[in-house]
């Protein structure tokens, strides 16, 4: 049992080595940030993404790195998220009451359909267009990974639709608190926005934590209840698809997830857990205040890991249909979230 936990952990430590020393080198140019300009120009969390896509585009790192890498953008990141909630005010970020949580459901439904439509009027083919829709509406990879068994996806639709989407997020991450100010949004506005636009959970703590605190907290909590969506969205493409034909590049016959933890990632559960003992003092700030360091240095990882996922040579890959859907469906995606915001008067 010891040799093989001892192996599966040697295999994550090439790319978990790779993640770190972008980690480091990120908190080390954000270090240089303040002490020239008196605070980062560009936090030490879009830093790591930008270096490590740098990086990954310069050079292909070995195969044995790859275990790592996946592990720090997806596993670190999530133990990360669930810290995070030992930080967090909730009755603070919930005092939009029900009203949000209805909207997010609305704009998930809305942004779905108007992102598929996008898609077949551009010329996509139906899985594709669905693939695409999936990934913008609800969270990036994941919802493409998650729904592309259920619709018998081939393999190269869902490289197309995870390789586009995954640049733009970048580019999102940069632009979208630059809307700060032209848009008059407080800080709660815009992680709200954030966790409504950005398409994945690591890309909205990169847009919103620089911002505030609270933006990022407002952000992942909003993000989450998106994910949240996941669930009703696969078992509606399930009952579409009841016998689908496995995806190129998965296993035939492949058992299905059945837990809970399919329609509710473990993640979420832990953050709202933390959450709600924080809130109830049930963790005191003597505990809370390391939880936070804590997430913030493996958020940094994780985004490490993210960039480092990202190949800006996959443009190239990419068909401009898949470019022009993705772009435009980012545009209603966020019309949809200032709408949203405005019409239930979030302050």
């Amino acid at each position: 049992m010891n040799r093989v936990v001892s192996s599966s952990f040697g295999s994550l430590l090439p790319g978990l080595a790779l993640a770190g020393a972008v980690s480091i080198a990120s908190l080390a140019l954000a270090g240089v940030e303040t002490r020239l300009f008196g605070h980062p120009v560009i936090e030490g969390l879009v830093v790591a993404i930008l270096i490590g896509m740098m990086v990954r585009t310069a050079w292909t790192p070995p195969a044995a790195a790859a275990p790592g890498v996946r592990f720090a953008a997806k596993e670190v990141l999530e133990v990360a998220i669930v810290l995070l909630g030992a930080s967090v005010d909730l009755p603070l970020l919930l005092r939009s009451g029900p009203s949000l949580a209805l909207g997010i459901v609305l704009l998930v439904a809305v942004g779905l359909t108007a992102s598929y439509g996008i898609g077949r009027l551009i010329g996509l083919p139906h899985n594709l267009a669905v693939l695409v829709a999936c990934g913008n509406s609800i969270c990036g990879n994941s919802a493409i990974a998650a729904v592309a068994p259920v619709i018998g996806a081939e393999q190269e639709h869902v490289a197309s639709s995870i390789a586009f989407t995954a640049i733009l997020g970048v580019i999102v991450v940069v632009g979208l608190p630059l809307l700060v100010h032209p848009l008059a949004l407080s800080d709660y506005q815009y992680g709200v926005m954030a966790g409504l636009t950005v398409y994945a959970v690591p890309q909205v703590l990169a847009a919103a934590f620089p911002v505030s605190a609270l933006s990022g907290q407002v952000g992942t909590l909003v993000k989450l209840m998106r994910v949240l969506m996941l669930g009703p969205v696969v078992l509606f493409f399930a009952l579409r698809n009841p016998a689908p034909r496995a995806a190129s590049g998965l296993q035939e016959g492949a058992p299905r997830q059945t837990s809970i933890t399919r329609f509710v990632p473990w993640f979420i559960i832990g953050f709202l857990l933390f959450a709600l003992l924080r809130s109830s003092g049930g963790i005191g700030a003597r505990v809370a205040d390391p939880m936070k360091t804590l997430s913030t240095w493996l958020t940094v990882l994780a985004m490490a890991g993210l960039g480092l996922g990202v190949d800006l040579r996959a443009i190239r890959r990419v068909g401009r249909p898949v470019m022009l859907t993705v772009s435009a469906s980012l545009l209603v995606l966020l019309t949809l979230s200032l709408t949203l915001i405005h019409a239930l008067a979030i302050r």
